[in-house]
């Protein structure tokens, strides 16, 4: 994504690097996040998807408390509505997430997932161009599909959709998040109420298998792979990038799932779910380019 000076010629390398910067804390994020969730599928049948939520969520949050000790007071009204909407945005995403992971290939739930943030990407774009680009991504979500989803688990499939949703919302809050709270102090305040969102689902579906130490400790790992390594980076980019411009960025995490579904998990991928992916991919990069050259200001 090389910035262009107003007179059409290459930016100076600093701007550059300025430029890449936010996008490499993104795909470092996007690495992690989607082998941890591979992690998280071979603990699911220990604790349940519920139940990995709940872990990865609690155990997060018990790190960022203790590491950004955020401030209780001094916040307005409207600084406090913006991180629990970010909190219940990260809870309820990953809840969904999960029970599509539960069901469908990672490679696939992903693929389907990231089409909230494409939706975001092209709502608040002002060109034609990106639906040409959303287009070809339901291209790819229909190949992936076999032109009906009758490959998918249908329940997998529309949480993976739901899930989206919910991914769009999260970065809208986490981008508004940012701006608002000081470090990482609205991060850590936000997984504490995701946290609290998820522990009655976990400990109904999990009981005491969640305070088992071996799982207790894979959980741990999923919790620093899957929240807050990624969603710190993440935060941190969100201060220098669009909004739109990460919602697209996001969308390179469908090849970044299918890898990590290869590697851990032994998901294989048929041609056409291959072909899926690159469709998507392919996407996401016209509608980067697409926010590079039009330079999008950052949403208020």
């Amino acid at each position: 994504m090389a910035a262009r000076a107003s007179g059409g010629a290459a930016a100076p390398p600093s701007v550059a690097r300025r430029s890449l910067g936010p996008v490499a804390l993104v795909v470092a994020g996007g690495l992690s996040v989607q082998f941890g969730a591979a992690v998280a599928v071979l603990l699911m049948p220990r604790a349940g998807a519920l139940g990995v939520v709940t872990l990865r969520l609690v155990l997060a949050a018990l790190v960022l408390l203790a590491v950004c000790r955020p401030r209780l007071r001094g916040h307005s009204r409207a600084d406090w509505a913006t991180v629990l909407a970010f909190g219940a945005a990260m809870g309820g995403m990953n809840m969904l997430f999960y029970q599509a992971v539960d069901r469908i290939p990672l490679g696939a739930a992903v693929t389907l997932e990231v089409l909230g943030p494409l939706a975001l990407s092209v709502f608040v774009s002002r060109r034609l161009v990106n639906l040409l680009w959303a287009g070809l991504a339901l291209g790819g979500v229909a190949l992936l599909g076999g032109g009906g989803f009758d490959r998918l688990d249908p329940a997998g499939a529309a949480f993976a959709l739901a899930a989206g949703g919910m991914w769009a919302a999260y970065i809208v809050f986490s981008a508004r998040t940012g701006r608002r709270f000081p470090q990482a102090d609205g991060l850590a305040l936000a997984m504490g109420a995701g946290a609290l969102l998820s522990l009655p689902f976990g400990l109904v579906e999990a009981g005491a298998r969640l305070f088992v130490p071996s799982t207790l400790g894979l959980g741990f790992a999923v919790a620093l792979m899957s929240s807050v390594l990624p969603y710190t980076l993440e935060l941190l980019a969100l201060r220098r990038l669009p909004a739109a411009t990460f919602a697209v960025l996001m969308s390179l995490e469908p090849a970044i799932a299918a890898t990590a579904g290869f590697l851990v998990l032994r998901q294989a991928l048929s041609p056409a779910e291959g072909l899926a992916i690159v469709l998507v991919v392919a996407a996401s990069m016209g509608a980067v380019r697409t926010q590079a050259a039009t330079r999008t200001p950052p949403e208020p």
